[in-house]
């Protein structure tokens, strides 16, 4: 079952706002097999030219569901926001199911990976961020379509047939490339 972490910028999240987006994303939940343990995190923002802008995340074990959107109605921005992100799960299903079709199914061990940052106090360079990643066996296109939904220019995922980390990144020209690392 989805969990709910709704925030407003510039607008005080009643209960009918509230409301409204948990039965409204809710509906996902139809899409899982089995019930999710997730929480769905929801920024609400309304800039001063009235435009509503609603960003949902929603970090899933082998997916991670974000979509954003902007209009002038803050219930029609959530609708969009929703309408995108049953796209993006039935895209995934789709691919996933076909995959499992051309090559049989195939089950990984996902084990977290996990990075510890860098603690150099004498560094002029300063941290301001850390985020962590689980390293999932996939490959190119899954993580290229994984770099996609998330809105990234880069995707850090582990090659499921050499089992090494892979880095898919959009070039300038809008096509893609790979960095493999390996050993020297």
């Amino acid at each position: 079952m989805l969990t709910f972490n709704i925030r407003g910028e510039n607008i005080e999240v009643t209960q009918a706002i509230r409301d409204y987006v948990q039965k409204r994303i809710s509906k996902l939940e139809k899409y899982f097999e089995q019930s999710v343990d997730s929480t769905a995190h929801v920024n609400l923002k309304v800039y001063q030219n009235k435009d509503s802008k609603v960003e949902v995340t929603i970090p899933l074990p082998y997916l991670t569901l974000r979509a954003e959107e902007t209009s002038p109605d803050l219930y029609a921005s959530i609708d969009l926001v929703t309408d995108k992100l049953e796209r993006q799960i039935r895209k995934y299903k789709t691919k996933i199911n076909r995959k499992s079709r051309e090559k049989g199914f195939k089950n990984f061990e996902f084990t977290p990976e996990t990075a510890e940052p860098a603690k150099d106090e004498e560094s002029k360079l300063e941290v301001v961020r850390t985020k962590r990643v689980s390293l999932k066996p996939m490959d190119n296109e899954e993580a290229i379509l994984q770099m996609d939904m998330l809105g990234h220019d880069f995707f850090i995922y582990e090659d499921a047939e050499s089992e090494g980390v892979n880095i898919v990144y959009r070039r300038n020209d809008g096509r893609y490339g790979l960095i493999e690392a390996g050993e020297e």
